[in-house]
């Protein structure tokens, strides 16, 4: 008789930057895999390709567990829009790498569960956040080639290659077990004020992560990455603060950093960081790009029905 067992993970969808926070960064014969939801007709189902079991795989590889314990089925509901800068590359990351721990019968703790996150998703912001919960500030650390004694599988936007994740190769066609070092990101929760409520306006079409990075400049002026620093500063304090203090958090939404090089990828998004403000819309305490767009978040404690339509019909 076999024992049968049901396991279900749920990872949130996740913005990043807010404003001026910019972060610049087997044999398987078994397991039959199925997906709903978002992206269901045309994400691949093959657990080499899909980004979830691939990564779960490495997870497991790095344990030298040689793939899933089958027979297994796995079904990904999936509610977080691609391409829309909610963190559904970082949430499918950490979803993989909970589900390796699960399978494996790993035991990883949830720092160390980061470093594998961070392996593959080289953006601390989203996955830290996904995984950690709440308001999350993050960075990666700079690490040392010795740190490394087998390759690290591709970032997440190269989702497709021949080598599967949980096989990696020296210059000879040696097969290696990939090393995943500790502390590879650090993080901490910041506080944030009960009153304050996120809405997000989702467009009906996607930005390429790959994209919205192409559109960025090189070299920056040094009076604008003063003037984010500074913002940032304020904000990450303002946000913890009750009752929240509009004009403060307004104007420490504000950024010069990627938003002004992204607006012309997102129509309408010039008017309605020009125009949409607190003094004209009472509850309103920001407006920012989530991630890297096209989704519009607004932060407000109130009025939430009328500041989205008010943004929706902008």
């Amino acid at each position: 008789m076999v024992h049968q067992r049901k396991i279900q993970i749920r990872v949130p969808s996740t913005s990043a930057n807010i404003g001026p926070g910019f972060d610049l960064s087997n044999s398987n014969k078994d397991i039959t895999l199925t997906y709903s939801g978002e992206g269901s007709s045309h994400v691949p189902l093959s657990i080499h390709q899909n980004l979830i079991t691939k990564t779960a795989l490495y997870v497991l590889a790095s344990n030298n567990i040689d793939g899933f314990p089958s027979p297994m089925t796995i079904h990904v509901n999936n509610e977080i829009p691609f391409g829309r800068g909610l963190g559904s590359s970082g949430a499918a990351v950490v979803a993989g790498v909970m589900l390796g721990n699960i399978t494996g019968d790993l035991g990883l703790n949830k720092d160390r569960l980061l470093d594998y996150c961070l392996m593959i998703e080289r953006h601390p912001d989203n996955v830290a956040a996904a995984l950690m919960g709440g308001f999350v500030a993050s960075y990666l650390r700079e690490l040392d080639p010795k740190d490394f004694e087998a390759p690290v599988i591709p970032h997440s936007e190269t989702l497709e290659r021949e080598t599967p994740a949980d096989k990696t190769m020296d210059v000879d066609g040696r097969e290696l077990t990939p090393t995943v070092p500790n502390g590879i990101g650090h993080y901490i929760k910041l506080n944030w004020a009960r009153e304050i409520k996120a809405i997000t306006i989702v467009p009906q079409f996607e930005v390429a992560t790959a994209t919205a990075r192409h559109v960025l400049p090189l070299t920056y002026d040094r009076q604008d990455v003063v003037f984010n620093l500074q913002r940032l500063a304020v904000l990450t304090t303002a946000l913890s603060q009750s009752p929240p203090d509009a004009d403060l958090i307004f104007h420490a939404m504000q950024d010069k950093i990627h938003q002004p090089y992204r607006r012309h990828l997102i129509p309408g998004l010039p008017e309605i960081l020009s125009s949409v403000k607190p003094t004209s819309h009472p509850g309103l305490l920001g407006i920012c790009l989530s991630g890297a767009g096209p989704t519009i978040l607004a932060l407000a404690i109130n009025n939430f029905d009328k500041i989205s339509d008010t943004i929706t019909k902008s």
